[in-house]
């Protein structure tokens, strides 16, 4: 007990601590397959529009979320209204290494994407398809690097281009995430956390500039490992996940706070430690549930922010 009451001064600490964890034990209903799911977004470059094209992606494994390879019962043939020799073009292709077609195709021509955004394959290849020239162009073997992966694909100069016959073209698919959004949203994000929790730290009567340089010294740390460390959730695990460990980790970010706080502030404060301590632990549970409901307003009002 004396051990505690030198790390917190002041019983009063406890309570927003059992209010956090609370929180987090409350029970909620929980339903199956919500929330968005990882893709796989190619974008083709030098596509022709004029030359029909259709695309998708082989798969590694046989079946993926609702998507599988077809058993050859009629009844299990996923083929859109129309598209049959389409859809029985992809269901002939054999390819050498063993992937599947799993009864999803896009045209491609009309948008210069694919779209695989419902449980796409983890592991699979870009097979395009022409079908003015029964021309089949693939790529090599690629596995998804983020919750929503993008690749962009060069078409230029390719067989299928110019509507001819012959042999199968290789296709080269690129990398291209677009990290400037992520470094942007996430540079925008600590800014005005920094700028919340200075706000509420004058209305807290923190004035002095030495404890104001302490407190943004502070949250600068702890904001920029929380959201470096929600960015790396977000990009590998998607925004479900993303939403789960916020609000774990920003619990954590209270406690350590209010600890450094209850600690430390006096120091450059000048009041005695009991009074300071009781302070600044009020003032790190307020910042941070301020900043938190601020940080989930903003996701919803502007979803690319995250």
């Amino acid at each position: 007990m004396s051990t505690l009451r030198k790390i917190c001064p002041r019983r009063n600490f406890l309570l927003p601590v059992l209010c956090v964890l609370l929180m987090l034990s409350y029970p909620g209903a929980a339903w199956a397959d919500i929330g968005p799911k990882p893709s796989v977004q190619i974008c083709f470059t030098g596509m022709d529009p004029d030359v029909l094209c259709y695309g998708t992606l082989l798969s590694e494994r046989d079946s993926t979320g609702p998507a599988s390879v077809w058993n050859g019962d009629e009844e299990f043939a996923l083929c859109p209204e129309g598209e049959f020799k389409i859809w029985k073009a992809f269901v002939d292709y054999k390819d050498e290494d063993g992937f599947f077609f799993l009864q999803e195709f896009w045209n491609c021509s009309e948008s210069g994407q694919l779209a695989w955004t419902y449980y796409p394959p983890s592991t699979f290849k870009v097979l395009l398809y022409y079908p003015e020239s029964g021309t089949f162009c693939v790529s090599p073997i690629y596995e998804t690097y983020a919750f929503d992966s993008y690749y962009t694909v060069n078409l230029t100069g390719l067989p299928g281009q110019a509507a001819s016959s012959g042999t199968n073209a290789v296709l080269t698919a690129v990398e291209s995430y677009n990290y400037i959004p992520e470094l942007r949203s996430l540079t925008v994000r600590i800014v005005l956390t920094i700028l919340l929790e200075l706000l509420i730290a004058l209305l807290f009567g923190y004035r002095e500039m030495s404890v104001l340089a302490f407190l943004a010294v502070v949250n600068l740390v702890t904001q920029i490992g929380l959201n470096v460390a929600l960015n790396v959730i977000n990009y590998h695990s998607g925004p479900m996940a993303f939403t789960f460990y916020y609000a774990l980790m920003e619990a954590g970010v209270f406690i350590l706070e209010a600890v450094l706080y209850a600690n430390l502030l006096h120091r450059f404060s000048g009041q005695p430690k009991p009074e300071s301590a009781n302070r600044a632990v009020g003032y790190a549970f307020t910042a941070n549930a301020a900043s938190f409901a601020a940080g989930l307003w903003l996701a919803h009002v502007i979803p690319g922010i995250f």
